[in-house]
């Protein structure tokens, strides 16, 4: 659906939406893009976070990141960000142009209980540090996270959920095909082009989510020049609770985080 956040910035939202609410453990999709600049000039701003993971993924443009660790540093096309915001950062991101293409991903990765209230993390790759896989069709894989079928390994770790993050383009008449561990949570996220998965004729198409049902592969074919990106993780299955920027698994505890945000405590 189409959302906005930060200081007005537009997005189109397909996970933390009334259709797909929490794909656990993922609790939020957005993309952004777009070459008005009027669309995502405002950024976001000075906000706060407590308890999740936080992944930018950029395709076009740049953005500067600051937080109230002290570290700060630029993202450029194609570079990732994987930040754990454990038990409370204050981080802004403001666009670092004033016009051309801004295009990217920020997805939203729950944290156990456990690690909830854990030092502030991050990974940080530039583009040229990202993994690629080239197919001999002409298509590739970009392994953010996680490996593919022929061992192409991601540079981000994460143990909590050992996620597979892949950004996976691929010519007309081409099939793809990634292992993943039966328990995993997976969904597709359409960029461009559109594909079948598995043996059905339902195309999905750009900007559409879907969600996939229990198994250990994915399949898709396409027939024309496609681009998506496929996530798959373990889920958490523990008790939820959330409110704006915070996600915690108690009421007590989101009452906690707002209490320490006032008081400096982040």
């Amino acid at each position: 659906m189409n959302a906005s956040d930060g200081a007005g910035v537009k997005l189109k939202r397909s996970i933390g939406t009334p259709e797909a609410d929490y794909i656990d453990p993922f609790l939020m999709l957005d993309e952004f893009g777009s070459e008005n600049k009027d669309d995502y000039i405002g950024g976001f701003p000075p906000h706060p976070h407590r308890g999740i993971e936080t992944v930018t993924y950029m395709l076009n443009g740049e953005f500067e990141h600051e937080d109230s660790t002290g570290a700060k540093g630029r993202m450029s096309s194609g570079d990732v960000q994987w930040m754990k915001t454990g038990g409370g950062i204050i981080h802004s991101e403001m666009p670092e142009q004033e016009s051309g293409l801004l295009k990217g991903f920020q997805l939203w990765v729950n944290l156990p209980k456990k690690h909830k209230m854990t030092t502030p993390h991050y990974q940080e790759f530039a583009a040229d540090k990202i993994t690629v896989e080239k197919r001999s069709d002409g298509g590739e894989i970009r392994v953010i996270s996680g490996s593919t079928n022929n061992n192409a390994t991601g540079a981000v770790v994460n143990n909590y959920v050992k996620p597979t993050y892949l950004h996976v383009t691929l010519p007309a008449n081409a099939s793809f095909e990634q292992n993943i561990a039966k328990a995993d949570n997976t969904f597709i996220y359409m960029i461009s082009g559109h594909l079948c998965i598995g043996d059905s004729t339902e195309k999905l198409d750009k900007n559409q989510l879907g969600i996939l049902t229990e198994g250990t592969s994915v399949k898709v074919v396409t027939n024309t020049a496609t681009s998506f990106l496929l996530v798959s993780a373990m889920p958490l299955n523990e008790p939820l609770a959330r409110s704006g920027p915070f996600v915690m698994n108690s009421k007590a505890e989101i009452i906690q985080a707002y209490s320490d945000l006032q008081n400096n405590r982040f």
